[in-house]
């Protein structure tokens, strides 16, 4: 059987307790494993899994990633919100952090860039439900654009659940 979907992520960090706030308190993780100065493990709320992110601690003096700029390495991760409104308070909470870099319409996918306190980056986005994808929306459109918040929630409605296979009522 094919892969199905990735089941958690593990980052090094300089400074895991720092870490931990930022992906507490901005994005909502909640810790399940706690190794005191050491490692955490956490877990998106709503999930089941035992853990979807881990962070390891390496220390002050560890170095910047080089990833995509002087070696190869992971770009970033991205993480799924349900709802467009969702969406929106994710964004507000990266402005406040100081963390939001970009916002991009990737038609099908609207999705806020990232940066953790490392650097490390990262994506949230929503999934325009597959029932709503139609050859009209996506023929000669932009693979990127800016993205309107704002426009998309007046278009598709704050509440409205996104992701693949889900079904929209007519």
């Amino acid at each position: 059987m094919p892969v199905q979907r990735l089941n958690h992520a593990v980052l090094y960090v300089r400074d895991v307790q720092r870490s931990l706030a930022f992906y507490r308190d901005v994005l909502g993780f909640r810790v399940k494993t706690e190794i005191p100065g050491a490692a955490v493990f956490l877990q998106a709320e709503g999930s089941t899994n035992d853990h979807d992110l881990g962070l390891f601690q390496v220390g002050a003096a560890a170095g910047a990633s080089e990833a995509g700029r002087r070696t190869v390495g992971l770009y970033h991760l991205a993480w799924e919100v349900d709802t467009l409104a969702e969406l929106a308070r994710v964004r507000d909470a990266l402005l406040q952090a100081g963390a939001l870099v970009g916002a991009s319409d990737h038609v099908t996918t609207k999705a806020l860039y990232a940066q953790d306190p490392d650097g490390l980056g990262f994506e949230v986005s929503w999934l325009l439900p597959a029932a709503l994808i139609t050859p009209e929306l996506t023929e000669g459109a932009p693979m990127t654009a800016p993205l309107d918040l704002d426009r998309e929630i007046a278009r598709y409605g704050a509440a409205t659940r996104g992701g693949v296979g889900v079904s929209v009522p007519a």
